[in-house]
């Protein structure tokens, strides 16, 4: 149990219906109490509300009319005691009572460290913990839903199940080097820890593969819509977001810089990014658009490459196809409206529509789904590894059991090979924070927002 009692605002700055003022520890109640005018919060049952007011204690005066929550250790978000304070929800009122927190004892918490205490004290694993960020931060029910599964510990038990496999691994080999005469050194590896090697491995890859969905849902697509200026790049994004979010016009170079928005597709979140035209200029500021275009393809998860129907391919266009080759990309063959000059004999495979129809949307949704296999994803199981630390861990596990598979292979002793199935053990355990550095604990928690 950690010593001192921590404060925080934990609601969104700004006006607003009720505040929160937060404080976990031992001393929680003590402080509030401290300036509480209402019931005797130490007498008060655990997991209650109690109204009241809060006091200023050097003139007696109140400032707030107050709901005082108090939840009592060790069934809490900390497992400590902790203290609600819901007041008014203006940021004058909201300051004032944090700040009476903290000259009666308690200290400002850091980002994210109600959380850290959570699992510091044991309440929650790594992984769950880093879910409750992804939950504040989902944009689709689809990235809810796996949030809201990693947090309720399935992902962990995932997790916890190969590490026992490996567990059972490490120990057969324990009892060969203990007892070598039971066995021999070559049959044992060969009998018995290559299947058993190889079926774990078969089930991380099998993580692997589905945790690409996973992170999409996540974290979304990083889209960026590409072409010579005047094809139509600005309509499309429109089109996407359903609102006039970039300006459209017949002048070449109308877009100078980034437009970004976001939409849903079926459950996954376009990072959507309008670029400037592509093509040799000699205005200044037009090249520098340029630029950022050629450096946030670089970047980007899938291009949207726009052409125009009503004109043959160009120098430019031809530079586009090369330079986005070897992208998840899809070619969009824009204004079939107008008469066709484009050479589509010489495209690649694409798909042809007209941004001012309704159904150009549906159009690309479709070919987006079936570029990333998404499929219905609302019909799956939400079970997901979407974090991609964690999805470098099994990926470091899965690399040492390749590893032992070689020195099982090239008849090397089973300590050797130990070395390497332990390895694959604690990189899976860093999922869950165990075998984990406090450096990597402060800097993952401190992504987190204030107060959470």
């Amino acid at each position: 149990m950690i010593d001192d009692t921590i404060v925080a605002i934990s609601t969104a700055q700004g006006i607003g219906a009720i505040s929160i003022v937060r404080l976990s520890g031992q001393e929680a109640l003590d402080i509030v109490s401290k300036v509480f005018r209402g019931k005797d919060l130490h007498k008060v049952p655990s997991h209650s509300i109690n109204y009241g007011h809060i006091i200023n204690p050097d003139d007696n005066t109140i400032i707030d009319e107050v709901l005082v929550s108090v939840m009592r250790a060790p069934k809490t978000y900390t497992t400590e005691d902790i203290v609600e304070i819901n007041c008014h929800g203006g940021p004058l009122v909201t300051q004032k009572i944090l700040e009476l927190m903290l000259t009666l004892g308690a200290r400002l918490a850091e980002p994210g460290e109600f959380t850290k205490r959570a699992f510091l004290n044991g309440r929650i694993d790594l992984a769950q913990a880093e879910s409750v960020m992804d939950l504040i931060e989902a944009k689709t029910d689809e990235a809810l839903h796996v949030a809201v599964n990693t947090l309720d510990g399935r992902v962990s038990k995932l997790i916890q199940e190969l590490r026992e496999e490996i567990l059972s691994i490490i120990a057969t080999i324990e009892v060969n080097i203990d007892y070598p005469e039971y066995d021999d050194a070559i049959v044992m590896s060969n009998e018995i820890l290559k299947p058993q090697i190889i079926a774990i491995m078969h089930k991380l890859e099998h993580l692997l593969e589905v945790a690409k969905t996973g992170k999409i849902i996540r974290d979304g697509i990083k889209t960026v819509i590409v072409g010579r200026p005047n094809v139509g790049k600005s309509s499309l994004l429109n089109r996407l977001m359903g609102e006039e979010r970039a300006i459209v016009t017949d002048i070449a170079g109308t877009t100078r810089d980034l437009i970004e928005g976001y939409i849903n597709i079926g459950g996954v979140v376009l990072n959507l990014i309008d670029t400037a035209g592509i093509r040799d200029t000699k205005d200044i500021v037009e090249q520098i658009g340029v630029e950022r275009t050629k450096k946030v393809i670089n970047e980007a998860e899938l291009i949207l490459l726009v052409l125009n129907n009503n004109e043959p391919l160009t120098k430019d266009d031809y530079a586009l196809l090369e330079l986005t080759k070897d992208k998840k990309r899809i070619i969009i063959v824009n204004k079939t409206d107008l008469e066709s000059r484009i050479e589509k004999d010489k495209l690649p495979y694409h798909i042809e529509t007209s941004m001012l129809l309704e159904e150009a949307r549906d159009i690309i949704e479709s070919e987006i789904k079936r570029l990333f296999q998404l499929g219905d994803i609302k019909n799956k199981d939400m079970t997901y590894i979407s974090n991609s630390r964690h999805i470098a861990k099994i990926r470091n596990a899965y690399d040492a059991l390749k590893d032992a598979l070689r020195s099982i292979e090239n008849e090397m002793p089973v300590d050797i090979v130990e070395i390497d199935v332990k390895n694959a053990w604690i990189r899976l355990g860093e999922i869950l924070g165990e075998e984990v550095g406090e450096n990597l604990i402060n800097e993952l928690f401190s992504k987190f927002c204030l107060g959470k």
